[in-house]
């Protein structure tokens, strides 16, 4: 249980946040850690930050880079790392003194790849928020397909920041660049290489939702690269159930008609037109697959019937969702 954990914090303008994560991780009672920042090219006053939080603890490294995102800067973390176990931490977040000592002695007493532990979610003034994920009830390992299984109901975490992996599991796998939602495209790949997952139940890992967190407002603001990054990644999840797992293929159908249902609630109604690839394919889907919406059991009854009338009359639906979410935000 000794082991050096390499904690990977990728940065990007978290001047007023990156001090309480840093010092969270420093505050571990498991003490063999490797702590890299980062800074993928900040331009706030973080970098400086960065160099002086690095002089309060020698566990502390930081890497300055050019702007590349997310990925690239957690795939520069894992290039120079040198732990034994590789562990993620987002800017904005924090986590509890003993997280990585619970999930390093359960990976070492279960003799597994990879520890998940719980998460709570909390506003910017700490409020706390509905469980995302809920917890397990005690420690429990969960086999790859039924962990699987649980990402395509929209029940598991598919976050890396809650898990730690052991180095060789990432020594032939990267995050995708240029893309978001990667936790989960990475993630699926994995599962593919593990018997599974065992999960803990303590919420030791705190995310926190800034309404200026440059990661997280990003992916409000960059609509058309989530939205068709999420249909990618259920278009792969098909054919990988298909292939691998068709025991699952029901699951896989609700989460590929699930992803196109937020697609054509969140498009701006700008982009519904002829000219919107990813919107003309959403909408063809779902009329090749309105026998599957009907008859799939795990979509609910609100859902089956958002995706009928999305797939008779879009626009008007699209229209008439933008109206109730405005009246919803005036209350």
């Amino acid at each position: 249980m000794d082991g050096k954990v390499s904690v990977i914090i990728p940065i990007y303008n978290s001047i007023d946040c990156l001090e309480r994560c840093v010092r969270s991780v420093c505050a571990q009672t498991y003490q063999n850690l490797e702590i890299l920042l980062i800074d993928d090219g900040s331009t706030d006053g973080t970098g400086p930050l960065c160099d002086r939080l690095a002089g309060t603890d020698d566990r502390i490294r930081v890497i300055h880079k050019e702007n590349g995102g997310a990925s690239s800067a957690r795939n520069a973390g894992i290039a120079v790392s040198s732990g034994e176990y590789l562990g993620f931490v987002d800017s904005d977040d924090y986590i509890e003194p003993d997280m990585y000592g619970l999930m390093t002695e359960a990976m070492h007493n279960e003799g597994i790849a990879v520890v998940q532990i719980s998460r709570d979610e909390m506003d910017e003034q700490g409020n706390r928020l509905p469980d995302v994920c809920i917890p397990p009830d005690g420690a429990r390992f969960c086999p790859s397909e039924e962990f699987l299984k649980e990402l395509l109901l929209h029940k598991g975490d598919c976050s890396f920041c809650t898990k730690l992996f052991r180095r060789g599991l990432l020594q032939e796998h990267r995050f995708p660049e240029g893309k978001l939602n990667e936790d989960f495209s990475l993630l699926v790949e994995l599962l593919q290489t593990i018997n599974g997952i065992m999960i803990l139940p303590k919420q030791c890992y705190h995310v926190v939702y800034r309404s200026g967190s440059a990661t997280r407002k990003k992916a409000k603001d960059s609509f058309s690269a989530v939205f068709a990054d999420n249909i990618i990644n259920a278009d792969s999840i098909q054919e990988l159930t298909d292939r691998k797992y068709p025991a699952l293929r029901g699951y896989a159908v609700r989460f590929n008609l699930y992803q196109r249902l937020e697609y054509l609630l969140h498009v701006p109604i700008a982009q519904m037109n002829r000219e919107n690839a990813v919107y003309c394919g959403a909408v063809k889907y779902l009329r090749r697959h309105a026998a599957d919406t009907i008859g799939n059991p795990y979509l609910t009854a609100k859902n089956k019937r958002y995706l009928l009338l999305l797939t008779a009359v879009p626009k008007t639906v699209r229209k008439l969702h933008a109206w109730k979410m405005r009246a919803r935000e005036k209350r």
